[in-house]
């Protein structure tokens, strides 16, 4: 599930010695089951259009987008069409479907994100949709100076592989054994760049705990934004779309936490307290 370059405590700084135990209890078939309101979610981008429309606008920089397990660019053109309307310049992984890091794969998304660094001559946001994100993350972690920031949706970086109800969805289309990647890497070391994982409790897929980055001494610049989506859906649900064009927005260097609260009353019911018990 990870790149080879982000070796076990690659990321790691003395303060982060003393770690959580993974999660590794999977949602319940009721939350599984509840993952069919993303056609919903989906729905709602109509009505919401005129509010996404009123977010930061960008300054042209890349963003490249990295679909979920299973999934191809497709599944994200939506927000990539969204982004693009906002001024930045959003591309896809280009690879098919995401079935896993397969031979080649990491690889080919490294020289992507090598060859945008260098025609653009600026830093690259990468997204990344639950596995998408683990691949984001560990790019992140290989290639820091091409990364202005890491946005993930709904990742499983921070749970074991019992922690989701995709795991055997992974072994059977990537022909790995997720078990055994996983304990060659420190997935919950955070990237060493401004890194936001957004999440819902009520993910159906991917365990919420597994996408809590923890706190970090050796990188202040992490956060976690909870939303009101299923695991399916959070490529399209209008709240994360906002969280992720607010995280885009910020002027390079100039990293600050996401305003939860500062914009009212409403705004913080959007975006639950993830601090909460």
């Amino acid at each position: 599930m990870a790149s080879p370059s982000s070796k076990r405590n690659s990321s790691s700084s003395p303060h982060d010695s003393h770690k959580p135990p993974l999660h590794d209890v999977p949602p319940s078939a009721w939350l599984l089951a509840l993952e069919l309101r993303a056609f919903w979610e989906f729905g709602a981008l109509l009505p919401s259009w005129p509010l996404l429309a009123r977010a930061p606008r960008g300054d042209g920089h890349a963003v490249m987008v990295f679909p979920g397990l299973s999934a191809n660019d497709a599944t994200t053109v939506p927000l990539r069409h969204y982004l693009q309307s906002l001024g930045y310049s959003p591309w896809g992984w280009d690879q098919g479907f995401n079935f896993g890091p397969r031979a080649g794969v990491l690889e080919e998304a490294k020289d992507n994100l090598i060859r945008t660094f260098e025609a653009t001559g600026r830093k690259v946001s990468l997204i990344g949709w639950s596995l998408g994100g683990v691949y984001a993350r560990e790019l992140a972690k290989e290639l820091p100076h091409m990364v202005r920031g890491v946005i993930t949706l709904g990742s499983p970086f921070a749970g074991s592989h019992k922690a989701t109800n995709a795991w055997r969805i992974y072994e059977l289309t990537s022909g790995r054994s997720v078990e055994r990647e996983s304990e060659n890497y420190d997935l919950p070391a955070a990237p060493p760049v401004p890194t936001t994982s957004i999440y819902s409790r009520t993910d159906g897929v991917v365990a919420w705990q597994a996408s809590i980055q923890a706190p970090s001494a050796s990188n202040p610049k992490t956060e976690n934004i909870e939303v009101l989506a299923s695991h399916i859906g959070l490529g399209v649900n209008p709240s994360a779309w906002w969280a992720v064009a607010d995280r885009l927005a910020q002027a390079e260097g100039q990293w600050r936490p996401f305003p939860r609260e500062d914009k009212g009353r409403l705004h913080g019911l959007v975006y639950p307290d993830p601090a909460r018990a």
